[in-house]
């Protein structure tokens, strides 16, 4: 199994079910909104190109999101305003 999926490769050991995959991107608090998605995908599931998005260009990013999109068991995107961030 790919050195990636040692994390994944634990926790299902321990005997989870799903596991979320979680990223964030924004400028800050004060800045502007945060943006979270969260993505389940199967057991054991692995593409290269997935990566940490900060790590990836905004085109790349792009490109992935309808991969993400049809491979995912589950997803959600969620955007929080810098005033509940601040609050």
């Amino acid at each position: 199994m790919c050195e990636r999926l040692r994390y994944e490769k634990a926790a299902y050991a321990l005997g989870k079910s799903y596991i979320i995959g979680l990223d964030e991107a924004g400028r800050g608090p004060m800045a502007g909104p945060l943006v979270v998605a969260g993505v389940i995908f199967e057991k054991g599931y692995y593409h290269e190109a997935i990566n940490d998005s900060k790590q990836l260009s905004e085109k790349k990013r792009e490109s992935l999101y309808d991969l993400i999109i049809r491979d995912a068991l589950a997803y959600q995107i969620e955007i929080i305003d810098v005033e509940v961030l601040i609050a």
